[in-house]
């Protein structure tokens, strides 16, 4: 701890010298009009009054100038508000064994436990300093917990997992590393808001000041980071290095389900409100597929962390949400709830019938309840007109991009072409009532088929489209009972 009050002393020393700078012209004009007015500097009437007269102007005019700029340096350190990152909030009544792991956790550290507890949907932890404007005293922080965490791992692996960040609070409660922290924070705020003009000389000025403090920020954080990860050997430090395997598969379950499960669902207006059970039903497929999870049967024997909230249901709903809200934009008429038994009806089979309705619009057909007839749509893919179509259905994604963000980005042609195209089967084979739509937790919406491998869709569709060979998946269709003569519905 010692390094990092150096490394905080330093940036200090650095603030100090920032505002003797700015206080040095105006001293020095001061001076000079003192000697002015006792008669000891260029008194009036002596031969040098005129020159000493000149360079009190001058002094003068350059502390007025200075005064001016630091001013408005002090004026942007008092606007500028730290950013906070989004979470969600747990009140003791919401969590209080939480809390009281956490307390027990920081008294056994012999470290001031943190003010507050908070989750945010992402897979890390650490310590927010709450911005205080007009205060000078540090407060204690809030300990902000990935949850992810909280529904994958066991209470004990959470517990010896947070030890080096709750041990942080101590950095936290020094006057001067806070102190320096406040004033590095505030400095980088400051440059989040650009000006033109002379007022560019203020974002100068914090540019310089932030540079100068950039190394002894970083080194005062190592330096932190390093004493509060000693200070937690104490505390489960053999259970700490498994719970350090765990962050990584939790990491990989939650960024696949977010992409390949939450994805299409956000992209329709619906956010599904149990993401973090959903994580934990991603870990356990992907450990079933792929022994990646070692262990994971004889863990499921310990008490899982989420138990230590009071309603886990209604935190992971709130978390969910802000997940959404964080990682993609709000469509026009708000989020829908979405539970996880609705999935396949509202997000795969509401997303297939959209993108048949695209595709039949690339064809130029505008009927509005029934899609493309597939024997049509493959015999001209078997014509060669998979180009122009692909160009077709990219023009029309990319315009509806533009009135609806929330839609998928414009990829290439091709890619939208299969896509599309696969989505135009998939509503044949259900609306044949050989198949329905699935959800898959490592690769989300999926078409469940009783009667042709779901395994030669992919290769059949990407044929047609790709190479005009459309003999596979109408074999394909043919094994799914559908009729490639009659319209795909667009409607489920």
């Amino acid at each position: 701890m010692d390094t990092a009050r150096a490394r905080a002393r330093a940036v200090l020393r650095l603030r100090g010298r920032a505002v003797a700078a700015a206080a040095l012209p105006a001293a020095c004009a001061a001076v000079l009009l003192v000697g002015r007015f006792t008669g000891r500097i260029g008194a009036a009437g002596s031969p040098d009054a005129p020159l000493w007269d000149g360079i009190r102007w001058a002094v003068g005019a350059v502390a007025a100038l200075t005064l001016l700029l630091a001013a408005l340096v002090a004026r942007s350190h008092r606007r500028a508000v730290p950013p906070v990152t989004p979470a969600v909030p747990l009140t003791r009544a919401d969590a209080p064994e939480l809390y009281r792991l956490i307390e027990e956790l920081a008294d056994r550290l012999e470290v001031p436990a943190p003010a507050a507890i908070a989750l945010t949907p992402d897979c890390d932890s650490w310590l927010e300093e709450p911005h205080r404007r007009g205060r000078a005293e540090p407060g204690a922080p809030v300990l902000v917990i990935g949850s992810p965490f909280l529904w994958w791992m066991r209470a004990g692996e959470l517990r010896a997992l947070l030890a080096p960040v709750v041990a942080g609070t101590a950095a936290a409660a020094d006057p001067e590393i806070a102190a320096a922290r406040r004033w590095i924070r505030t400095l980088d705020a400051a440059l989040g808001d650009r000006h033109r003009g002379p007022a560019a000389l203020v974002d100068r000025v914090n540019r310089r000041l932030l540079g100068g403090c950039r190394e002894h920020s970083a080194e005062l954080e190592h330096a932190v980071a390093a004493w509060a990860s000693e200070q937690a050997k104490a505390v489960d430090y053999g259970l700490r290095i498994a719970a350090q395997q765990q962050v990584g598969l939790a990491y990989a379950g939650w960024d696949r389900l977010l992409t390949r499960v939450a994805l299409p669902a956000w992209r329709l207006g619906r956010h599904p409100s149990h993401l973090n059970a959903g994580v934990v039903a991603a870990l356990t497929e992907l450990s079933r597929r792929d022994r990646l999870a070692d262990g994971y049967e004889n863990r499921l024997g310990d008490r899982p962390a989420c138990d230590l909230l009071e309603e886990p249901g209604l935190i992971d709903t709130r978390v969910s949400l802000l997940a959404a809200e964080l990682l993609h934009e709000e469509p026009a008429g708000g989020w829908q709830q979405l539970d996880w038994e609705d999935y396949p009806e509202q997000v795969v089979d509401r997303g297939w019938r959209e993108s048949a309705a695209a595709l039949q619009a690339a064809l130029g057909d505008d009927r509005p309840h029934t899609g493309p007839a597939l024997d049509k749509l493959l015999a001209r893919l078997a014509a060669g007109e998979a180009e122009a179509l692909a160009a077709a259905l990219a023009g029309r994604v990319a315009r509806a991009a533009e009135v609806a963000p929330p839609l998928p980005p414009v990829r290439g042609g091709r890619d939208l072409l299969v896509e599309h195209l696969t989505a135009t089967v998939c509503c044949a084979a259900v609306d044949a009532g050989t198949a329905s739509p699935g959800l898959d937790w490592l690769d989300g919406p999926v078409l469940l088929s009783r009667a042709a491998p779901r395994a030669e869709l992919a290769p059949a569709v990407a044929a047609a489209a790709e190479a005009g060979q459309d003999g596979p998946l109408r074999a394909w269709l043919e094994r799914a009972g559908a009729r490639l003569e009659r319209p795909v519905r667009l409607s489920g």
